[in-house]
């Protein structure tokens, strides 16, 4: 039989606040083992809860972003199941009143663009780490993360291959970044997923046993552990097989899920209203303030790059696709008109660049201003854009405080450049080869390649092949 995918995410991304969402302690990462607690994180008695504003704010403007309703009123509840990484016992959540309610974002897929449904996104507290070492019985208890601010966005079970669930935690993760709530850094958990796979036979409606897997934290590992649930799951059914409502683990080594828990149903949370928090209230005023700080959407940024600046939709999907990429095309274009090609350079040599050094662009050495010089050096013909981006480009890197102008004059390129220079150069490749220059006039005309490519050695590159290819054309007609 034919099995449909049917497919929900539950995305996680910690909010890039200064301290968590209900203490004071600082949100970092990396530090030493239960070194950012206080007596609020570990659940000490007679210890309250309080509110972190930014957090409300961070999760407001996700929200705005996918275009969710803002819940005006609403509660914390206390998630009650057994959690050995947070002291308090249980876990302070949205259930009844989440945060956000609906929205949606766009996604594309080789077969086109398809619009992926949010039911909600909810505010909670995450939880600390369980680290086991070696063959040691003992877990070790690393309570710094506990109480770290999450947003948890769910999706309705509207996606049906792993295809879409990558493109849509790749939509998320940008999205997060370009709103400065979250790293978006998957390797470090700072967003990660729990994905809801079941399928059914194809033509029907009805969902099926839906199976969970917990803490994704990459791309393709998430793509590889729905495959593999779907391939086991249709295995299992096909073979006159049962399945049952459970939680998995994804072994990345092996590409494989394994059975962690039966899965528990929603009344083993035994949810109830936060009792040491007040209702939480969204005034007009604010959800206002908050709109008009927003940032501009990369979809947004997108169409700014084509309607401004004329670029070609590719290159503007790409230049948007981080905004500190998009922000350092637009300081380039302050200093250039040269549009097509700034995005160009950004594309090729900046981008190679970037990849050899692991860095992104917020790390590049070169100043908008720099770039622009070297783009607009090579737009008015004063150098070739082989010598620009092979020679000068890195020269630049290494040179920041001296102008392109400056460094092209000390390397004596100009000269290269230079209508008597040239011509010196071409005559020598003509004296070099007489035996050739009869053979090009009696219509070897291809032998033309052997002669510029002696001007170049002679020029070390720097000369403009299109200059010498005319000259030694009308040079080669009057030998």
């Amino acid at each position: 039989m034919s099995y449909q995918p049917v497919i929900g995410l539950e995305i996680h991304a910690q909010l890039q606040t200064n301290s968590k969402i209900f203490a004071s302690d600082p949100v970092l990462f990396g530090q030493e083992a239960n070194t950012l607690i206080s007596s609020i994180s570990l659940g000490h008695p007679g210890t309250l809860p309080y509110l972190n504003k930014k957090v409300v704010e961070f999760a407001i403007k996700m929200g705005l972003a996918i275009g969710s309703k803002i819940a005006p009123k609403q509660y914390f509840d206390r998630k009650n199941y057994f959690y050995p990484d947070l002291p308090k016992g249980y876990q302070i959540t949205q259930d009844k009143t989440p945060i956000c309610i609906g929205g949606s974002i766009v996604v594309h897929l080789k077969e086109g663009n398809k619009k992926m449904e949010f039911h909600h996104i909810h505010l909670e507290e995450d939880a600390g780490k369980s680290l086991h070492e070696g063959d040691n019985p003992f877990s070790f208890l690393d309570y710094n993360r506990a109480g770290t601010p999450l947003i948890e966005m769910v999706t309705e079970p509207s996606i049906h291959s792993s295809e879409e669930a990558f493109a849509l935690v790749s939509e998320v993760r940008k999205l997060v970044r370009y709103l400065g709530i979250c790293d978006g850094n998957m390797e470090e958990g700072s967003l990660r997923a729990d994905v809801n796979v079941s399928i059914r036979p194809v033509g029907t409606t009805t969902l099926g046993t839906k199976v969970e897997i917990k803490n994704m934290n990459s791309l393709r590992n998430i793509q590889r552990a729905i495959e593999h649930e779907i391939v086991r799951q249709t295995k299992v059914l096909n073979e006159g097989g049962t399945l049952i409502q459970e939680t998995r683990t994804f072994d990345a080594h092996t590409g494989t899920t394994h059975s962690m828990r039966v899965k528990e149903t929603m009344n083993d949370y035994r949810y109830f209203p936060e009792p040491d928090l007040a209702p939480l209230e969204i005034s007009e005023t604010w959800l206002q303030e908050i709109k008009a700080a927003m940032p501009l959407l990369p979809w947004e940024q997108e169409q700014k790059l084509v309607k401004e600046f004329g670029l070609p939709a590719y290159d503007a999907h790409f230049l948007a696709d981080t905004r500190e990429m998009a922000i350092y095309f637009e300081e380039v274009a302050v200093h250039s008109k040269a549009y097509k090609s700034i995005s160009n350079w950004l594309m090729g040599p900046v981008k190679s660049h970037l990849n050899e050094k692991n860095q992104s662009i917020s790390d590049f050495g070169l100043s908008p201003k720099t770039l622009a010089e070297i783009v607009d050096l090579v737009e008015s013909s004063t150098l070739t854009h082989n010598l620009a981006a092979h020679q000068l480009f890195p020269l630049a890197i290494e040179n920041p405080a001296k102008s392109p102008a400056q460094l092209v004059e000390e390397q004596g390129w100009l000269n290269a450049q230079s209508g008597d220079e040239l011509n010196t150069w071409v005559q020598e490749a003509i004296a070099t080869y007489p035996d050739k220059v009869k053979e090009y006039q009696k219509g070897k005309k291809g032998l033309i390649a052997l002669f510029i490519g002696e001007v170049m050695k002679k020029s070390k590159g720097t000369a403009d092949p299109k200059r010498v290819n005319q000259l030694m054309s009308e040079e080669l007609a009057k030998a």
